[in-house]
Order: structure tokens, then sequence, then C-alpha cells
């Protein structure tokens, strides 16, 4: 299920994105960002529409991932 991320707070909307960066094995290319660049530009990607926040209800978890692959 998508989670509007509008609906959520702005902290517990960044404690997310961090969560999502800080991920082993997240990519983000061959230049090193900073933390702050990674969560700047996954909400970016989440009001462009681009990302959503998912719950999944069979792990009890959400993710963050692009709308191309959100099958629900």
């Amino acid at each position: 299920m998508i989670i509007p991320w509008q609906q959520i707070a702005p902290d517990t909307l960044d404690n997310l994105i961090e969560s999502f960066v800080l991920r082993e094995g997240t990519d983000y290319g061959a230049q090193e960002r900073s933390l702050a660049q990674k969560v700047a530009d996954v909400k970016r990607q989440l009001k462009q529409g681009d990302a959503v926040l998912v719950w999944s209800e069979l792990h009890e978890t959400v993710n963050i991932m692009p709308r191309t692959q959100f099958k629900g």
C-alpha cells in the first residue's frame, strides 16, 4: 500500500529517508554524496512522484521505491 508522504510528520519522514539511504547496497553513482544530499535527493523524488513510500503488511515495514517498481 502506498503511504502519502505528505501525511507523514516531517521528522518521521526524514528518519525514514535517512534509514533508507544508509542501507547497505544503496547505489548513488560514481561520486560520493553526503547524507544530507542523499536525503534531499530522495525527498525530491517523493515530491515529484518518482518514488513512493510503501507499507508492506507481510513484513510490517515501510520502504521507498521507484513508482515504476511498485506493483500494488
